[in-house]
């Protein structure tokens, strides 16, 4: 980790400093990511799991956006140099500079997934056909993969609120790779949290955050090449 062999390699520069650079930045982004998200996670953890509850739960989720979106910005600006650390700076940073672009996302968002998930919840009462809670369905799957692309977009990037939602809509079929494997992120987390809870989806909030980054660098490297100077 301290090795200097003809002015080669610094301080911080080895393999051993860079995994523990890594693992401190890591646990660092995924502290201030629970305490970003704690005001709407605490009372989600409390309400019943019964689907009348559905909408309220939707509406907690409120402080997650700007959280995972400053996550995003850190673990993307993680240096590897066991001496330039800086991870709750630049979480803060992010959250700064992102929250109002996120929010002005992520709120209408959140609002559009509470009323397919009351109508999900109301789905018999209503007498409407079987087949619209399936077409409901899908319409939530491809909310939350905009959303998905939205999140780093507006992350890493300086875009009208109007162009993020834009090429949010445009990557799911230009880099449908990223579209794949954001689904499947999507799935394992809909997955912990139906076999375990919220919780449990929090505490690895950290680790989504850099699966999402890792799957959506076809779209960063496109939108670098193609949308800014």
């Amino acid at each position: 980790m301290t090795i200097q062999t003809g002015g080669t390699r610094q301080f911080g520069e080895g393999p051993l400093a860079q995994v523990t650079a890594l693992v401190y930045s890591l646990l660092t982004v995924e502290l201030f990511t629970l305490l970003a998200i704690a005001p709407g996670v605490v009372p989600l953890l409390v309400l019943d799991r019964d689907a009348s509850n559905a909408p309220l739960a939707v509406a907690c989720m409120l402080p997650v956006g700007p959280a995972v979106s400053a996550a995003l910005f850190a673990l993307r600006h993680h240096r590897g140099d066991l001496t330039d650390l800086r991870p709750a700076a630049e979480f803060w940073r992010g959250y700064r500079l992102n929250a109002g672009g996120v929010l002005r996302l992520w709120a209408p968002w959140l609002a559009g997934m509470a009323v397919i998930a009351e109508n999900l919840v109301h789905l018999k009462a209503s007498g409407v056909p079987g087949w619209w809670g399936a077409v409901l369905v899908v319409i939530a799957a491809v909310a939350l993969l905009w959303m998905a692309n939205a999140l780093v977009i507006v992350s890493l990037f300086a875009f009208r609120t109007v162009d993020v939602a834009r090429l949010s809509v445009y990557f799911l079929g230009r880099t449908r790779g990223v579209t794949l494997g954001n689904l499947c992120l999507l799935i394992v987390a809909f997955g912990i949290v139906d076999i375990a809870s919220e919780a449990v989806l929090a505490v690895l909030a950290v680790v989504f955050a850099g699966a999402l980054l890792r799957t959506a660098d076809p779209l960063i490297r496109q939108v670098k090449e193609e949308f800014t100077a």
